[in-house]
């Protein structure tokens, strides 16, 4: 039997080794971008502000940048208007068109004094603050019929379940965080927001999509500041535009190591 194991692990280690020299260009060609939320599910409220409304203006907007300015990239939204779009048929979007980026855009909640933008991968929670962000966007599933079969019987109360599923997606996590890191930056430094950092936590609308996938909050809607900013159109376009140039920053990049 160790015998066995041995040639199985030899054999293991050769076929990767010879997978390793066929290195397929990479092409950037599909893009999913998904507006958070939506239909009976609000999200996070500010005074006046809903996150499923400006989550998906937002959307909107990048898929227009960048198929006006891209047109070799195929935009697909999880969702155009305000309906209803349960988390696990959102990644089964990506995964039947065969997306190379999944991205999905949220605003955030908490404190009154709460500002800045943060942009999530999926991965292990560094701090009790992601799993917080996490477990307030999984809590959608609540409103899905039979969720816990369809979800493998996570909790989205359970810390647990989070650190569990925090461990799918690590075969894309290089790409996921090149790409999340272009968004802060933007977002830092050509917008003129505060950058809370890339960050890692464990979100189910991350969780099946078989490609880099990043969830984007966008500010905070309790913050009566944020919410005003985050309210206004031509904000909405400066974020937008702040996505989309990390987008061509990070196809660009990419191609360019063909």
């Amino acid at each position: 039997m160790k015998n066995i194991v041995s040639l199985s692990v030899f054999a293991f280690l050769l076929f990767t080794s010879f997978t390793t020299f066929e290195r397929k260009d990479v092409r950037i060609r599909t893009i999913v971008i998904d507006a958070g939320h939506g239909g009976k599910d609000t999200g996070c409220n500010g005074a006046s502000a809903r996150e499923k409304e400006i989550a998906l203006k937002v959307a909107l907007q990048l898929g227009e940048l960048i198929e006006t300015n891209l047109p070799d990239v195929k935009v697909i939204f999880t969702r155009k208007n305000d309906t209803f779009v349960e988390l696990i048929d959102r990644a089964g979007i990506a995964n039947k068109n065969h997306a190379d980026l999944f991205v999905s855009i949220h605003c955030n909640s908490g404190p009154s004094n709460a500002f800045g933008t943060e942009t999530y991968t999926m991965g292990l929670h560094k701090s009790s603050g992601n799993l917080a962000v996490a477990t307030r966007e999984n809590s959608v599933i609540l409103q899905e019929d039979n969720y816990e079969k369809k979800y493998n019987g996570f909790n989205p109360s359970s810390p647990q379940s989070h650190i569990l599923f925090s461990l799918y997606q690590s075969a894309y996590l290089d790409n996921s965080l090149r790409f999340a890191q272009k968004v802060e930056q933007q977002f830092k430094h050509k917008v003129g927001r505060s950058s809370r950092g890339v960050k890692q936590a464990g979100f189910l609308v991350l969780w099946k999509s078989a490609m880099p996938s990043t969830l984007i909050e966008i500010g905070f809607l309790t913050n009566p500041k944020e919410e005003q900013f985050l309210n206004d159109k031509t904000n909405q376009s400066y974020m937008a535009s702040g996505i989309y140039r990390a987008f061509k920053e990070y196809k660009q990049e990419l191609e360019a190591m063909n």
